[in-house]
């Protein structure tokens, strides 16, 4: 799943109605969740924070922006912050599968349309920036609204200030935008058993970026030509940190920002924290999360834990977000509700069928709707092939008498666990296909119009419902070559469950190629329909020959075991 965050700011944060103006536009946008609203007063700016797929975050933005530029006018804005046009900046955020060099795309994609449509002036800036003085936003924002007369006028240095998109001409109710692309920042505090403030501030200089003051050796703050102190850099990148105590919770924390997670993963200052903390006679007692933070951060945390417990990760994201709240101790303070801290959380849908419990599953299968179908038993047959050989890995790595096969064992249980949630999705998936085949078939075809209309949709749900279950077929052929590893390396007491697996492949790769072949004629593209069906059936026989050799080498240690 595709997903990136959206942190617009405009200029208003004051009058109400005129936030939920800008606001409003966001909801109706489809595929796109508004997350948070946060004015201030004394700063009279409002960030506005929505998620959702690539072009509904994309349309929204632009959104926004034109909304803003609509109502508010920057002639008579006064606010604490810096500022330079009724959208400020307007950056966009990786979350979940989605790369910031396709985050710094959208960027110029929205601020090219910004500027040619609503005529204002846009540069970009951080990981999207087309010039590196201005990837820092100060030096893109520089002068703010009221400088921006001066960057257009004849006879000022306009050529240095024109901006990526939109006229370089002063635009006096917009003003112009900042649009771009960073990192998710993650805020988080660690809690300390203490409420001596200096501590928490002490470690909090000792762990950030920007560190602390250099001294001498007689104590004295080391100062530069100019008389600034001259810093002493921090343990970690990318963290900005500082002390403080919350009489609330009656104790001192570290009050950290990161500010790219990716680089400084929050579970490595949490235990550098740990350390600090112990060196200064307090205890670090859990940590909290302020906002949202993506699932990979947790994910990533979950498996430095379990590498350090000597566990095997190749376990469900739902057990390694377990390990690392409780590692973490992100429950420290009130409970940690994952459906309301992560962010994926909110625009994640759980299939009809994958939230079944199996006794409905069973029932809706039995009845008289065609969906779901053999499609969707043959994935719930492939997660189960994957799931299978995961435990096997699972209970293998970290036992005596295996030690040379653990790494392999890891390897497999974290594949196996990535196929076992792909054919799960692929329960729903396959009957969404049918359903949208028979969506297509009920369309009109009274006009040449309607007609081409149906066939084109048609020919696209005739194409998904081959797809699915060929991609059932394709990831048995990856599901056995683990198993194959699994079959010869894994714990003998558990090997019977690698054959059950093999069996539980064959199952699902011969009932999804039927489905392909059923479908297969109602493809118009007769060259591409032959290239599906040719490849499921090759790859058919290639599954029934890796079955046979996984159950070759299953029976073979049974044998030895059982002392045939």
């Amino acid at each position: 799943m595709k997903i990136v965050e959206c942190v617009p700011n405009i200029s208003e944060g004051r009058d109400k109605a005129k936030i939920d103006a800008v606001t409003s536009v966001i909801q109706k946008v489809e595929g796109v969740k508004l997350l948070d609203v946060d004015p201030g007063d004394a700063t009279n700016r409002t960030v506005i924070t929505f998620i959702g797929d690539p072009d509904g975050v994309a349309e929204a933005a632009f959104q926004v922006v034109k909304r803003a530029a609509e109502i508010l006018d920057m002639r008579t804005h006064k606010g604490a912050h810096a500022r330079m046009g009724a959208t400020d900046v307007c950056p966009f955020v990786p979350v979940s599968g989605v790369s910031m060099e396709e985050c710094a795309e959208i960027a110029r994609k929205v601020g090219k349309r910004i500027g040619e449509e609503l005529g204002i002036p846009v540069y970009l800036y951080e990981e999207a920036a087309s010039r590196e003085d201005w990837r820092n936003l100060a030096n893109a924002r520089k002068g703010e609204y009221e400088g921006l007369a001066d960057r257009f006028a004849d006879g000022g240095d306009a050529q240095a200030w024109k901006p990526d998109f939109g006229p370089a001409k002063f635009n006096p109710t917009a003003g112009a935008t900042a649009v771009g692309a960073r990192e998710f920042l993650v805020a988080y505090n660690i809690n300390l058993s203490t409420r001596d403030r200096k501590i928490a501030q002490d470690i909090a200089l000792d762990i950030r970026e920007k560190g602390r003051a250099k001294r001498d050796e007689k104590g004295n703050i080391v100062r530069d030509e100019a008389g600034k102190a001259v810093k002493k850099p921090g343990i970690f990148t990318h963290v900005k940190a500082v002390g403080w105590v919350i009489d609330e919770y009656g104790r001192a924390q570290i009050s950290i920002n990161f500010t790219n997670y990716k680089i400084t993963p929050i579970h490595k200052v949490f235990d550098e924290c740990i350390k600090q903390a112990e060196r200064r006679g307090v205890r670090v007692t859990g940590s909290e999360l302020v906002g949202l933070i993506p699932k990979q951060a947790l994910l990533d945390g979950g498996r430095y834990y379990l590498n350090k417990m000597g566990k095997s990760t190749g376990v469900p994201d739902s057990e390694l977000i377990h390990i690392a709240v409780l590692s973490l101790g992100l429950d420290d303070l009130y409970p940690f509700k994952a459906e309301e801290k992560i962010v994926e959380s909110f625009v994640a849908k759980e299939g009809w069928l994958e939230g079944m419990k199996l006794k409905d599953y069973f029932d809706e299968l039995s009845t008289d709707s065609p969906a779901p179908g053999g499609g969707s038993a043959a994935a719930v047959s492939g997660a189960q092939a994957a799931a299978l050989v995961s435990m096997v890995a699972s209970l293998t790595h970290g036992k005596k008498d295996y030690e040379d096969y653990w790494d392999d064992m890891e390897r497999v249980a974290i594949e196996a666990q990535k196929l076992k949630d792909e054919l799960n999705a692929g329960i729903d998936r396959d009957t969404d296909a049918f359903n949208d085949m028979m969506a297509a078939g009920r369309m009109k075809r009274k006009t040449d119009e309607q007609k081409a209309a149906r066939a084109k949709a048609l020919e696209k749900a005739t194409l998904d419902a081959i797809e699915v279950p060929l991609s059932v077929v394709r990831n048995m052929v990856k599901v056995l070559e683990i198993a194959k590893v699994t079959a010869g390396k894994g714990n003998k007491n558990s090997i019977s469950d690698v054959s059950t697996a093999a069996a539980q492949a064959r199952a699902a790769a011969e009932g999804a190629h039927d489905n392909v072949m059923i479908n297969v004629p109602g493809l118009a593209d007769k060259k591409k329909a032959e290239a599906l069906l040719n490849e499921s059936t090759r790859l058919l026989a290639e599954v029934n020959g890796m079955v046979d050799e996984v159950t070759a080498v299953v029976h073979e240690v049974l044998k030895k075991e059982l002392g045939f």
